[in-house]
């Protein structure tokens, strides 16, 4: 196994984590940081798209990504303070009626 397909199912795994974050915690900031981790996957395995591929494709893909994560802390963060201070909790049931 070389080293490009051992960071790939790195990626993988760090995806599942991840993922796996999302779905079963309960907590809001837990919640955001398993989204980085998938984020961060997501980037690894355009890395090694880009070892494997077409360089330039993969760099434009990483720097969306990178956007995408910034866009999502940018933004996710002053909400989540905001309920924060209004609820004084961080478990997502609390926000039940925020649904629309």
């Amino acid at each position: 196994m070389d080293s490009l397909q051992l960071a790939g199912w790195c990626a993988v795994a760090i995806f599942a984590i991840g993922l796996l974050g999302v779905i079963v915690r309960r907590n809001v900031l837990v919640m955001l940081m398993c989204m980085e981790l998938m984020l961060n996957a997501v980037n690894l395995s355009l890395v090694v798209f880009a070892q494997r591929g077409d360089p330039a494709a993969a760099t434009v893909l990483v720097f969306l990504v990178f956007v995408v994560a910034a866009a999502e802390i940018a933004i996710a963060i002053p909400i989540v303070l905001l309920l924060v201070r209004r609820k004084r909790s961080l478990d997502l049931g609390q926000y039940a009626e925020l649904h629309g």
